[in-house]
Formats: C-alpha cells, sequence, structure tokens
C-alpha cells in the first residue's frame, strides 16, 4: 500500500508540473492577448455629429502575440469624447518572412504603465465667487491659441474670475475671421469646465461699457504673481483683459490642481467642432483605408521659413522674398538672420528632400502611406519632388477630400489647422519637421493618449548628415541608417519627466528654455498605474481514511511554483493502510 501510495504521489507531481505548465501558459496569454475592446460608433450623422467614433483595437493583438514583451494597450487611455482610441497598424505584420524590423517602425514605445489622472484632489473646490470678468484675446495660430486658452482657465481659476469665452486671433499672418465657435464646440467648453471655472459666452449688456483694465500679464508667472498683483486689480475694475495668452502661465512649480485643470482643459474641455471633428475623423477613416500611415508635419511653409530665415536650397529670388516679408512684420522682432548658423543650430525646419532621406534611413518602405500635415509647401510640387519620388502615396487633406467636402474650411487656416491635428494625433507614426506649435501640441497630447509614437528628428545632427551627403563624403545605405536610427531610438515619445531649464540661464532665458508644459504633461497629468495582477492556481487535494479522520495532502499549482500542505485528521491514532 505504501508503495502504491508513492507511485500516486509521483504520478501526481508529474500531473502538477504539467497544470502549472497549462496556467503559466494560459496567464501569458491572458496577459497578451487579452485586448479591450471599447464601442465603436458609426460615422457622425447629421443628427448626432458631436463625437468622432471610437475605434476597435483588433490589431493591437498582432503586436501583443508577436512581441515577448506586454505592449501597451489603452487600459491605460480611456475612452476621449473626440479622438479614438488607439490607431494601430492595419498591415499584416509576416514575422515569418523575417520582418521584425518593419514591426519596430509601427509599433509604439512601452508606456511603462503610464496613464492620465487628472482628477482633482479631495480638496478641490467648486468655482469660488466671481470677483470679476477675465477678458482674453488670444493670440498666434491655432496651437498657440489652444495652449494660451487652456492656460487662462487656470488663470480664471486662480484670480475667481468668470471667464468669458476666449477672442480668437485675427489679426495674425493668417488673417482668419474664425470666432471661437467655429473652430471649437463652445457649449462643450463651458459645460466641461462647470466644476472648475465659471465660463460665459459674453459680458453681460449692463458691463459692456464698464471700465476695464487692459493688461499684458508677465510671461511664465506662478501664483504669487496672480493672486497678488493682478487679482489687486479688482478692487479698481470689474473686468480685466488679458492683451494676450501665449505663455503667460508658468510650465513648472504650480499647485497639482492647477496643473491637472490645464490638462483637463486642454485635452477634455477644449473639443474642436462638430463640423471639424466630422471631417477630421472622415480623413483619418481615409487614411487608414491605406493601412499604417505616418502623420508628417512639414513646416515648409512661407510664414515659417520667413520667421525662421532659412533659405538653405533656396534661389535667390525666394530668400530675398522671405526676408522682405520678415521685415514687413512689425510683430517678428528679429529681423537679421544667418540662415547658415541657424541651420547648423538645428533651428531649420527639415527640407522636403531632407525629409526623404531620414525616413528611408528609418527604414520605411517606399509604399508608406504619409499624409502631409501643413498648409501650401513653400515652392510647390517642384520643392515636394524628391520625396515624392521616394513616397508616392503622399497624401493630403485636399488629396482626400473633394473640393465640395473642404469648402466650408478652406478658408479659414485655423479650421483648417484643426484637420490636420485631428490626423496627426490619430496617425500610427507622427514626425514633425520642426518643433513648433503644432508638433508640440500634437506630441504633448499623443503622450496623453498612451504615448504613441512620436519620432522627433535631431535636427542638429540631420544637418550634417545631410551636408556630407551633398558633399560626397557620405552616401546614404546602411551606415548612414545605422547611425540615424541610433540617434533616434531614444526619441519615440516614450515616457520621460518634462525637461526644466537649461543649466546656467537666467530671467526670461531661464524659463523659454524649459520645456513647455503641454508638450509633455509628465508628471503632472501622467501617473504610473499597477499592472493587473493575474493569479491563477489549481488545488488537488489526496486523501484518505485514516484512525483520526481524514488525512492526506493538499497541493497547488500555481504561477509562483508548486506547494503542499497536509490534511491533519482531528483525532490521533495511526494512518490506516
Amino acid at each position: 500500500m505504501q508503495r502504491r501510495r508513492r507511485r500516486a504521489v509521483v504520478l501526481l507531481r508529474k500531473l502538477l508540473t504539467c497544470a502549472i505548465c497549462v496556467i503559466a501558459l494560459m496567464a501569458l496569454l491572458s496577459v497578451h492577448i487579452h485586448v479591450p475592446v471599447f464601442p465603436s460608433s458609426k460615422v457622425p450623422d447629421l443628427a448626432d455629429p458631436y463625437k468622432l467614433p471610437t475605434v476597435t483595437q483588433q490589431h493591437e493583438i498582432k503586436y501583443q502575440i508577436l512581441s515577448t514583451e506586454q505592449s501597451w494597450t489603452q487600459e491605460l487611455a480611456p475612452p476621449h469624447p473626440h479622438l479614438s482610441q488607439a490607431p494601430l497598424p492595419s498591415r499584416k505584420l509576416d514575422v515569418a518572412s523575417g520582418h521584425s524590423d518593419f514591426i519596430k517602425l509601427w509599433k509604439p514605445p512601452p508606456n511603462r504603465n503610464f496613464g492620465p489622472c487628472v482628477e482633482p484632489s479631495s480638496n478641490y473646490t467648486s468655482p469660488p465667487e466671481s470677483r470679476g470678468f477675465l477678458l482674453v484675446h488670444t493670440n498666434g495660430g491655432l496651437n498657440q491659441m489652444r495652449a494660451g486658452i487652456c492656460d487662462m482657465v487656470a488663470v480664471a481659476r486662480i484670480i475667481n474670475a468668470t471667464l468669458v469665452v476666449p477672442e480668437l486671433d485675427k489679426r495674425s499672418f493668417w488673417q482668419d475671421s474664425s470666432n471661437f465657435s467655429d473652430v471649437f464646440d463652445e457649449d462643450h467648453f463651458i459645460n466641461s469646465l462647470a466644476n472648475d471655472v465659471k465660463v460665459i459666452k459674453m459680458l453681460p449688456k449692463e458691463l459692456k461699457t464698464a471700465a476695464r483694465a487692459v493688461k499684458h500679464f508677465r510671461s511664465w508667472s506662478g501664483m504669487d504673481y496672480y493672486q497678488g498683483e493682478i487679482a489687486s486689480m479688482w478692487d479698481d475694475y470689474q473686468i480685466i483683459r488679458a492683451a494676450k495668452s501665449d505663455s503667460r502661465l508658468a510650465n513648472n512649480n504650480l499647485p497639482p490642481d492647477i496643473q491637472q485643470l490645464r490638462c483637463r482643459a486642454c485635452y477634455e474641455a477644449l473639443r474642436f467642432a462638430p463640423q471639424i471633428e466630422a471631417m477630421g475623423k472622415l480623413l483619418v477613416d481615409r487614411m487608414r483605408s491605406y493601412g499604417s500611415y505616418i502623420a508628417l508635419h512639414l513646416r515648409y511653409e512661407k510664414d515659417m521659413l520667413a520667421f525662421s530665415g532659412c533659405t538653405h536650397d533656396l534661389s535667390p529670388a525666394e530668400a530675398d522674398e522671405l526676408r522682405t516679408i520678415r521685415e514687413n512684420t512689425a510683430y517678428w522682432k528679429v529681423k537679421d538672420i544667418d540662415s547658415m548658423e541657424q541651420r547648423s543650430k538645428g533651428y531649420c525646419p527639415l527640407t522636403p528632400k531632407e525629409v526623404g532621406i531620414f525616413l528611408t534611413a528609418l527604414g520605411y518602405p517606399s509604399n508608406t502611406p504619409i499624409y502631409i500635415a501643413a498648409g501650401e509647401i513653400y515652392g510647390g510640387d517642384a520643392r515636394m519632388a524628391d520625396l515624392q519620388s521616394r513616397y508616392p502615396m503622399i497624401m493630403s487633406k485636399e488629396k482626400l477630400a473633394s473640393v465640395e467636402e473642404l469648402e466650408p474650411f478652406v478658408n479659414h487656416a485655423s479650421q483648417m489647422a484643426a484637420l490636420d491635428y485631428i490626423v496627426s494625433v490619430e496617425s500610427d507614426v507622427f514626425i514633425p519637421s520642426y518643433s513648433g506649435n503644432m508638433a508640440r501640441a500634437v506630441e504633448g497630447h499623443r503622450r496623453f493618449l498612451g504615448h504613441r509614437k512620436t519620432v522627433s528628428p535631431d535636427r542638429k545632427v540631420l544637418v550634417r548628415l545631410f551636408d556630407k551627403i551633398e558633399l560626397g563624403t557620405l552616401k546614404e545605405g546602411r551606415s548612414l541608417s545605422n547611425k540615424i536610427i541610433e540617434v533616434h531610438k531614444r526619441r519615440q515619445g516614450s515616457p520621460r519627466k518634462r525637461k526644466g531649464p537649461i543649466s546656467g540661464t537666467k530671467g526670461t532665458d531661464r524659463f523659454r528654455s524649459e520645456e513647455a508644459f503641454y508638450v509633455n504633461p509628465l508628471p503632472d497629468c501622467l501617473c504610473q498605474k499597477e499592472p493587473p495582477n493575474v493569479n491563477v492556481s489549481l488545488t488537488i487535494r489526496i486523501s484518505w481514511l485514516g484512525g483520526g479522520g481524514e488525512v492526506g495532502e493538499t497541493w497547488t499549482a500555481s504561477l509562483s511554483g508548486l506547494s503542499r500542505r497536509p490534511l491533519l485528521g482531528s483525532g490521533s491514532g495511526n494512518r490506516s493502510n
């Protein structure tokens, strides 16, 4: 009987070992294959055009099965009312054919379980009693205005003001006549902020002629400035008008509730107008029909080149035209610019030709769909020829949509930029050729939504390589590709804390050198969350009757190993055979 029991125990151990293997395999698959699928809605119709539909994540599974480590999933980026959940490649990934490098091109960086955390603290209260009205005149292009609006929401909270829906800039280079409600969902903006700041559409009639203070708020100011110098103006005025909105609030060293309010304003309250959202969704769907796509913010437009003084590869006549624009634009303070010096320091946008070399070196094949998120490229088709020859599938909103579909937006630069913004945030990979306001805003939004892949070109390094190619001392090929890939391994949008000021800088230059809040909202609005625990175990009990009652052993198999616990009878005596 004892020999028979030993045989049973040996057999049991073998069975339990097999069980552990099965459990481990099941647990592994449950971690790597289980993907939450968020409900998808139809393309907005006329009755309900307010939300862009969520996109199901069926091809996320491809990444997770093919990877030996758990890929990023949208469990960490909760559904947002106006942007879909995870732009993932729809192409077939054929690892068997040795296409692992192709997979890496599209795979998002690991986000280390960082997800949005923007809920107010327990000490956060409803808006306190308003002391007056804050009028805001925004300035700049779409994304400069976006950041300024969100900062002014926070300022209104700090100084206990009722915020009047901000005025958009109609005097900038773009001469856009759009009002707030033409670009943003005004009612959603007001309602979303109800627990933070009182927002109204316009001043009460009885106050329209009241005396008001017009103030240029000091750049990059903190709580003391607004609670002291600005709030003290309520003693003499019922209305304070902010003449500008850009960079009026510090990036760092603000209370957590104020920082999180900025994120709620930017990523939840400031939603685009319904007609823009619907058109943006249509463009995204049409790009996805071609497969995984890159959104390329090709900032090679006349205003950018004139402002930056970058004339590399341009004709003398083109350089003169840009210089004239710069000299005639009063609010551009710097007039004399050394183009070669600008470029050597990495301050110039990459040319379309340089972008083509860069994408080829990264390994993107020639059939990659590319969406050009930009206005009119300076030099037109001739300037785009080199990039087009490498990547024939170059698309834009003008190519994806008909003249009739774009007609409501075409004469409004901010609305056209909003369409590019949506397609860029939703892209599988976002690549900016220049770190301007659009690039920074999209990068920050993609970080907030789960650290979607954003490749930021190191222009200072790249122009040196491009110059060597022009001189004939370096050729395109594996050597160039290896150098560019190595430089950009850690420039793909993975989680990191926002960069502080450059060491040694002082005064305004110190604040200017900091990484902008909306480029990287970590750590203020993103926090590391615990990964889901997988606890699977199998328990087998072997018992027999002994003199003192039931005796035997309980064997438990789990991912942590095999354990044994004896069963003891209720009485005393020897075990029976």
